[in-house]
């Protein structure tokens, strides 16, 4: 089976690994990452990333002229797959379903319109045919029996087993993935490491496609911290953590680390999500828990509050049973992984 896959994103390319595991003579065709053995992309990831608006709109006539080479690639393709990054699969979605209105269109990894824009569920509705999410609420956004749950891809990809004796006064510190994110929080986490002093051991967790040279210029003070290249092993040794928004926060609460998210944001955009978009929460744990039964796994501080004196509070004033407990319920409300039933889904009808 040829199937055309839009993955743009690095996180959705791990989700498609996982995937690919359970599925029997797929081709991929289309973008994906070229370290996936099942094809050769048209285009590998990293030329689809972008750095900004300056850059998006630069590039705009070039992600037109690619969706126009994915329709007419589309041509031999017995299923599509699209991934996440609903800025280019959307639109994608309509190219396709236009050209080939009887080839079945699979989302996987929903847009967050819980979050935004919820009129991108009837786009989507129109024009895929299967809409699969990974956060149990979000199907309600659509029609009823338009979307499906199909369990959250970090259950698969989480192998570690953490054991709390062995991970005394070890302490996470991830300031993200972003220039930005990281520029903002590198001073008040070098900070806060000379605070806590010698009595710790500081892991600083830096994505591992970082050159040497990128981490000099983005991580002052690295030095004094040991760097982890791999976020599941650092949230495995760690006793707390301090987290920047986005999946690690999720990816603390299913390993079981008690954490706080710290957070700074522009000042302009924290003002349109808080005050024009009615943003309440910043972490993806506490939005899932708080859709499940109403109560939050951890502290958010955010913009100013993120001092030394507020994170060291937060380190030594943790009740960690209770995140513990919560953090049970919230794996219980998830389930299982997705990968297995994705691939289920991507095979039927298939010899």
């Amino acid at each position: 089976m040829k199937l055309l896959v839009s993955a743009l994103e690095p996180s959705s390319n791990l989700h498609l690994k996982e995937v690919l595991k359970y599925t029997q003579n797929v081709e991929l065709i289309g973008v994906f990452d070229k370290s996936i053995e099942q094809g050769i992309p048209l285009y590998d990831i990293s030329q689809m990333a972008i750095m900004g608006i300056v850059d998006a709109v630069k590039k705009l006539r070039w992600f037109f002229k690619v969706a126009d080479e994915m329709v007419a690639l589309a041509k031999d393709a017995d299923k599509i797959l699209l991934m996440d990054a609903s800025g280019f699969n959307l639109p994608l979605a309509k190219k396709l379903k236009t050209a080939y209105p009887n080839k079945e269109i699979i989302y996987y990894i929903l847009p967050q319109i819980w979050a935004s824009r919820p009129k991108r569920a009837k786009k989507l509705e129109r024009y895929c045919d299967k809409l699969l999410g990974i956060l149990p609420f979000e199907v309600e956004y659509y029609s009823q029996g338009r979307a499906q749950y199909v369990g959250h891809p970090l259950l698969d990809e989480i192998d570690v087993h953490r054991v709390e004796s062995e991970t005394k006064n070890c302490i996470a510190f991830m300031p993200g993935s972003r220039k930005s994110e990281i520029t903002r929080l590198m001073p008040v986490f070098l900070k806060l490491r000379r605070k806590l002093g010698n009595d710790i051991r500081p892991l600083l967790v830096i994505p591992p496609s970082f050159s040497r040279n990128k981490i000099a210029k983005l991580y002052k003070g690295n030095r004094e911290f040991e760097i982890v290249r791999d976020t599941h092993e650092a949230l495995r040794r760690s006793e707390f953590a301090f987290v920047c928004s986005g999946t690690a926060t999720l990816e603390a609460a299913l390993i079981g680390v008690p954490f706080t998210l710290a957070y700074i944001a522009k000042k302009v955009d924290f003002f349109i999500g808080t005050k024009l978009l009615g943003v309440t929460q910043v972490g993806l744990a506490n939005i899932i828990l708080t859709n499940y039964n109403n109560t939050t796994l951890h502290n958010e501080i955010l913009q100013e509050e993120v001092t030394v004196d507020n994170l060291l509070k937060e380190y030594y004033n943790t009740e960690k049973e209770k995140f513990s407990k919560k953090a049970e319920e919230l794996k219980e409300y998830l389930g299982s992984g997705s990968s297995q039933n994705v691939a289920n889904i991507i095979m039927e009808g298939t010899c």
